[in-house]
């Protein structure tokens, strides 16, 4: 039985027609037809009932397809992976991320990829962190850059960084003369949030309760760089991730380590144990990495 046999088979079985069968195989009809025969007569059964109108699958054609089509499959799937230990000329990787992270990792990984593999396509997707686990169940991402907690069951997890949460201030705020801001000093305080269902909300909301501080919601957003531009606009303060804080250098705001009992959050990358990331998904997280550790998120300090 050989390969070219059962790619012939199941497209006759989809096509229902010996002539399109072979239009789609590339190959004359009188060889698609011949190494039929042969495989019937390997198998000892008629795999196809033969009119003039149309071919249908015999009983033992419709169980002998199911199997044909599941080899064919893994077939496929061997030689991709073959083709992927190759070097990467051509291909797609789908990441998905968090708003809050994508900005301000991505885009140095981004260049430093493309110019290493420029024929690879590389598709992020930005949701929050509810939606990336369900692209990630449906195999539609190759992996996620989230931040816990989470529901890991069924997940590997591989650690990426810590960083800390800064208190973002407009410049003339009182609390930006002070040399030093505690917790205690977030209450009654006008909070700007990201909305409901975006981890960073929910992260800022427990380091206060936390700590039974009662900040006022004011606003919530969707996009950190509004939040941003909220508070220096004098609407209210929020916390903000570093690698946000200190992306741009922003001369309108002040940025402020919290005394005691630091907030921050951590930053993990996620993907199914069933399905790891194939070879150039692999090599972009191995950039994320390197870019982590050869250019550490600022995570205390004044904005500069």
């Amino acid at each position: 039985m050989e390969m070219h046999q059962l790619r012939y088979a199941v497209a006759v079985a989809r096509s229902g027609n010996f002539s399109r069968a072979a239009e789609q195989c590339r190959v004359a009809q009188p060889s698609l037809s011949q190494q039929i025969m042969k495989l019937e007569e390997e198998l000892g059964e008629r795999l196809f009932d033969r009119t003039k109108r149309e071919t249908k699958l015999t009983p033992h054609g419709e169980v002998f397809l199911r199997r044909a089509v599941r080899i064919l499959e893994e077939v496929d799937a061997a030689t991709r992976e073959a083709h992927d230990a190759k070097e990467l000329i051509s291909g797609v990787i789908s990441i998905g991320v968090i708003p809050t992270i994508a900005p301000y990792l991505l885009p140095d990984v981004m260049a430093a990829f493309a110019k290493d593999y420029p024929g690879v396509e590389i598709i992020v997707q930005e949701e929050t962190t509810g939606r990336l686990l369900k692209l990630l169940q449906g195999y539609d991402i190759d992996f996620a850059l989230v931040s816990p907690p989470l529901d890991a069951e069924g997940l590997e997890i591989q650690h990426l960084l810590d960083e800390e949460l800064l208190l973002a201030l407009p410049r003339k705020h009182p609390l930006a003369s002070k040399k030093t801001v505690s917790s205690t000093d977030l209450e009654q305080e006008k909070l700007i949030l990201m909305k409901e269902g975006h981890c960073l909300g929910d992260q800022v909301l427990s380091f206060c309760n936390r700590r039974e501080v009662r900040p006022k919601i004011r606003f919530r957003s969707a996009q950190l760089e509004t939040i941003q531009s909220l508070i220096a606009a004098g609407m209210g303060i929020s916390l903000i991730p570093a690698m946000a804080a200190f992306s741009e250098g922003k001369t309108r705001l002040t940025y402020r380590s919290l005394r005691s009992g630091k907030p921050q959050r951590s930053i993990i990358a996620v993907w199914p144990k069933q399905r790891p990331p194939g070879r150039a998904a692999s090599q972009f997280l191995k950039m994320i990495v390197s870019g982590v550790k050869n250019a550490p998120i600022r995570s205390s300090g004044h904005a500069p």
